[in-house]
């Protein structure tokens, strides 16, 4: 199913590449859709025609991409990006507290420690 849709996807976004490079420039001078000539068919014609393929064409675009971003995340599991570490586990580099985790031994302190001054 995911195949599918990206090939579809892929082919909406050429078509929609054709389609915008197909209209008329209406002020650059990169523009090479002016001119005049014996056209099948108007430029008002033209233009109406190409700005509703567009605008269809844009519409199917962000319908595949929402779609394909849903399908991407169906059976993904959440988990954190730091990893819990399992019970008995430390930190690497940390020292192991002999007497369990660093809150019994705050809790076993019988205050905060002050160095002392020079």
């Amino acid at each position: 199913m995911q195949t599918v849709l990206i090939v579809v996807h892929l082919l909406v976004v050429l078509a929609l590449i054709g389609v915008v490079l197909l209209q008329k420039s209406e002020g650059g001078a990169l523009g090479i859709g002016g001119g005049g000539g014996g056209g099948f068919m108007t430029s008002r014609g033209s233009a109406n025609v190409l700005t509703r393929a567009t605008g269809i064409l844009a519409a199917v675009f962000f319908a595949t991409s929402l779609l394909l971003s849903i399908l991407a995340g169906w059976g993904r599991q959440d988990r954190s990006i730091i990893g819990v570490p399992q019970p008995g586990q430390t930190a690497p580099g940390a020292p192991s507290a002999p007497g369990g985790n660093i809150l019994d031994q705050l809790k076993g302190s019988s205050g905060p420690q002050v160095p002392p001054a020079k």
